[in-house]
């Protein structure tokens, strides 16, 4: 069983990147199609759109799973910067839980990528828990018990759901471009 660490040594951020070929406009505008999520996502299994006034910055309800417990999230489009960044705040009950994200830039401008391909693109795909204070002991407590994941185990879940995403994008938008894959 994991105990959890003071909310001082306590990981509240984490970052996958990967390098998919295909254009950094047809990536971001996978990313931002919130609905296409369940297909790679390992956690999220349905997306519903609210009714909004902006497009750009809607707000959904993400359905997800972890083997038997189901539950669902409030998500409000953050950042919706075309194409270079797109982030989502998600919420259970009101209460803050997390900042997700996804960066993006052509890979092939990259001095660390020398392998990439033109009309490559470096996604990185973020985390940032937002649950802390008295409301975060709340939003620990309904993770527990809704979820299933101590906040440690929530780190362990979220880095390897972020891996899985990611390859999963990567497969999904070079099947669609013919791009080769590079990693």
């Amino acid at each position: 069983m994991d105990t959890q660490r003071p909310a001082a040594t306590r990981t509240r951020e984490l970052r996958e990147s990967v390098i998919i070929a295909a254009p950094l406009e047809e990536v971001y505008a996978s990313i931002s199609d919130v609905k296409r999520m369940p297909r790679w996502s390992p956690e999220c299994v349905k997306v519903l759109l609210l009714p909004s006034r902006s497009r750009s910055r809607p707000s959904f309800i993400g359905f997800n799973r972890n083997g038997a417990r189901h539950w669902f999230t409030l998500c409000r489009v953050t950042t919706a910067d075309a194409p270079g960044e797109f982030a989502f705040r998600v919420s259970v009950a009101g209460l803050p839980i997390a900042t997700w994200g996804f960066r993006l830039r052509r890979a092939d401008h990259h001095a660390d990528h020398h392998e990439a391909a033109t009309g490559s693109t470096h996604v990185t795909q973020y985390w940032h828990d937002l649950r802390q204070g008295p409301l975060g002991a709340v939003a620990d407590l309904l993770g527990r018990t809704v979820a299933g994941t101590s906040p440690a185990a929530r780190v362990r879940v979220n880095r390897a759901g972020m891996i899985t995403t990611l390859q999963r994008l990567k497969h999904s938008m070079e099947d669609a471009t013919g791009g080769t894959s590079h990693r």
